[in-house]
């Protein structure tokens, strides 16, 4: 048996730049992991099936699951059959690359289980045929991605941070946002954030903090819109939806801070988290 740990990720920076000829947008963006985990246990079984549970009832257990995809990939490796059981924390569709998360703990749990020994790079190359972000979580910590979001480099990590994440009780539709884009000019704040990060400063990250698609889902989404206001009422350092939403988090450096903004958060939104960088 092997327990895999599946941390959450959320986004600094999120810049699209142009629709590629592929359908894909070409981005570029920073993501840092955070401490809300999702843990996965994995057991080798004697046949060649994969056999997925969790405590979230609402998981698809079959191929749709890209933990699922994640096993059948390893199998091309010499792993044999799997029983894997998803012990999730992480909303789901939040914006917090939930199931990016558990398909790259898949990778890494299953080479460690069956003792494959597969370079993580390889890993991360492989994954990237089944999902933009699930690269960037192989590796973990804080990085810049590229191209869909599958090529990575590691950056300087965040720093030490509270972070405080609400998701709002919606579904965003990743797919709406990207359509809903007709040329906007991008904020370009990954160059700023990686300065930032490089230059190690907490008030330099918070001001290039940065996301295109925040606008298109704000005004699409009126709880993503009052939560934002709620956030930048309550004075944390800094404020970002994640992704495409419709989660928003804010930023504070002491743990007082981060207390009261929960505090203030949990007033209006059930599904609210006080957790760490751990990027």
């Amino acid at each position: 048996m092997h327990i895999e740990t599946a941390p959450a990720k959320i986004n600094l920076t999120l810049d699209v730049l142009h629709k590629r000829d592929d359908g894909y947008h070409e981005v570029e963006m920073v993501m840092t992991t955070i401490d809300l985990n999702d843990y996965l246990t994995f057991k080798k079984r004697e046949d060649n099936r994969i056999v997925l549970s969790s405590n979230h009832g609402f998981l698809p257990l079959d191929k749709k699951n890209l933990v699922y995809q994640a096993a059948l990939i390893m199998q091309e490796y010499g792993a044999k059959g799997v029983d894997i059981h998803i012990d999730k924390s992480i909303p789901v569709a939040a914006g917090l690359g939930g199931g990016s998360a558990d398909a790259a703990a898949t990778f890494r749990g299953i080479n460690t289980l069956y003792d494959l020994n597969i370079d993580i790079d390889e890993l991360a190359r492989r994954s990237a045929e089944i999902g933009s972000d699930i690269p960037f979580c192989v590796y973990g910590g804080t990085r810049l991605a590229t191209g869909r979001g599958e090529i990575t480099t590691p950056l300087k990590r965040a720093g030490h941070a509270w972070i405080v994440l609400a998701k709002p009780n919606i579904s965003v539709s990743t797919k709406r946002i990207y359509g809903a884009l007709k040329g906007e000019k991008s904020n370009r704040g990954t160059k700023r954030m990686v300065e930032a990060l490089n230059n190690g400063s907490y008030y330099d990250v918070i001001d290039a903090l940065s996301n295109d698609l925040e606008p298109i889902t704000r005004t699409r989404y009126k709880k993503v819109d009052n939560l934002l206001e709620c956030f930048r009422r309550s004075k944390a350092d800094g404020v970002l939806m994640s992704g495409s939403g419709p989660t928003v988090y804010g930023i504070c450096k002491k743990e007082h801070q981060a207390t009261q903004l929960y505090n203030a958060i949990k007033g209006i939104c059930d599904e609210v988290y006080k957790v760490r960088l751990i990027g």
